[in-house]
């Protein structure tokens, strides 16, 4: 995976009026071409070509709109305002794929949080690049936010552990979406699949490796590569882990009612 990125890392008065759209037009200089939406869309479009930031650039996107470098900050202050933006504007995605919630049980409704989480990162796999430890507090961030939390609102839990289910979720979601998305990059820089690297390295390990020494490693690692015809199957780890993560909120929330 690229060099992570950090949200919250520009002038907050500055990126708050760009997320929320109050960030007064310029009173001299061209009149304006375009929109700040229009440059947010070039940016995400960039950047999910290229499946990485690092690469994205403010001449980047000015290019692919037709116009000079410097009237993008007329638009967008800084490179980190638009990365923040960007981050917002996909998380609207995830508002229209929850829609308001539903009466479904809340175990269902974590599944879906966790699978629109998912299918936000493979559409958009740069995302994975931003530790939002300071999130782009825009208003499709906090609308996910609050959709998120929809899914578990009156299950007994408290505000704390609401907040702290949505966050397990999230890392849990984020952690195996990295792995994927890495596995992905390593198809194509290779040119080989993972099947075809495990078929191709299984016998020469086979050679030197001493299973006397390491039998549980052996045994576990055998079966899982035979499972999997790889060496991790992210799939299998997303699914196991969601299991297993409301299972034990399950059990959270029956401790709760007892005590209710």
């Amino acid at each position: 995976m690229a060099e992570t990125e950090t949200s919250g890392s520009g002038d907050p008065a500055r990126t708050i009026a760009t997320l929320w759209g109050t960030r007064p037009s310029p009173k001299r200089g061209p009149k304006h071409t375009l929109t700040t939406a229009q440059v947010i869309s070039a940016a995400i479009a960039i950047a999910d070509r290229d499946q990485d930031l690092a690469a994205l650039s403010m001449r980047r996107v000015a290019e692919s709109l037709g116009v000079g470098t410097m009237s993008l900050y007329t638009y967008v202050a800084s490179r980190d305002d638009l990365v923040e933006a960007m981050l917002d504007h996909v998380y609207g995605e995830a508002v229209e794929a929850l829609g308001e919630r539903g009466d479904v049980p809340w175990e269902e409704g974590l599944r879906e949080v966790a699978r629109v989480n998912w299918d936000l990162c493979m559409r958009h796999p740069w995302v994975l690049q931003v530790f939002t430890g300071r999130p782009p507090l825009g208003p499709h961030t906090i609308a996910k936010y609050e959709r998120e939390l929809s899914a578990i609102e009156g299950i007994c839990l408290t505000d704390v552990e609401m907040d702290a289910v949505i966050t397990l979720v999230q890392t849990h979601v984020e952690g195996v979406a990295r792995r994927r998305v890495e596995a992905d990059r390593a198809v194509r820089r290779t040119g080989m699949t993972d099947e075809q690297w495990w078929r191709a390295v299984g016998p020469l390990v086979a050679k030197v490796f001493d299973a006397s020494r390491f039998p549980i490693a052996a045994r576990v690692g055998e079966a899982a590569g035979q499972a999997h015809q790889s060496a991790h199957n992210p799939e299998h780890a997303y699914a196991f882990g969601l299991d297993r993560l409301i299972s034990g909120v399950a059990a959270l929330v029956e401790e709760r009612s007892r005590e209710a």
